[in-house]
């Protein structure tokens, strides 16, 4: 009997240093079923402030004006229990016990992105034997088709103008999701947890049903 297939889905939220901040894990399977979840602040990054601020570019986020507005959400959920602090250590711990059960294909939204924050914090992301990057596969399976197109144009979902002019189509996760659950999906919150748990996923779930391996992978 062939083994059950399972997706670890990576976000994260990073500082101004490019280490992480804030960590969230999925395990999947094909069917969107939940089996693992992990949503934790990293204590080596999180906890010193002055040396790892979080992470603002611009508009990003609110800027560097919605710094204390950031930290006072994290804080509350560390407080209601929707969050813990851990070290790098342990969040590795967590890695290598899901690894050896469940032998997970590694994937994240911009996959390169997630991984070289990993890298940088020193999270073992290397352990795993597959991984793709889910944001190109569902830009290749949907992105480019006459359906998604108009859907950016019905929503006037394009990027910022570039100096010539151009303004390309968005195909980030909350788009993706809106597009492939429905227009009244909610925006990210661009916390770890919560947007790898209902957005990736979702796209992730959608993906891999539709799509030959060989394709995503």
């Amino acid at each position: 009997m062939a083994r059950k297939k399972y997706f670890l889905t990576i976000d994260t939220e990073t500082t101004q240093t490019d280490n992480i901040a804030d960590f969230g894990a999925i395990v999947s399977d094909k069917q969107g079923r939940i089996v693992k979840e992990c949503g934790v602040l990293l204590a080596d990054f999180y906890t010193d402030r002055d040396n790892h601020p979080l992470f603002h570019m611009g508009d990003f986020l609110g800027g560097a004006a919605n710094l204390p507005k950031r930290y006072a959400e994290y804080d509350a959920m560390l407080q209601d229990g929707r969050r813990m602090l851990a070290s790098v250590s342990a969040v590795n711990r967590w890695l290598a016990r899901v690894n050896a059960e469940y032998q997970p294909v590694l994937t994240a939204y911009n996959l390169a992105f997630d991984r070289g924050k990993m890298r940088n914090s020193g999270i073992d992301c290397d352990q795993f034997a597959e991984s793709f990057c889910l944001w190109h596969a569902a830009a290749n399976k949907w992105g480019n088709s006459r359906k998604y197109r108009q859907f950016v144009l019905d929503n006037h979902y394009f990027g910022n103008r570039t100096e010539r002019g151009h303004m390309g189509y968005q195909t980030k996760a909350d788009i993706m999701a809106k597009f492939l659950l429905g227009p009244e999906y909610p925006d990210e919150p661009h916390t770890a947890l919560e947007d790898a748990r209902d957005y990736e996923v979702p796209i992730l779930t959608k993906l891999v049903n539709s799509t030959k391996v060989a394709d995503y992978m």
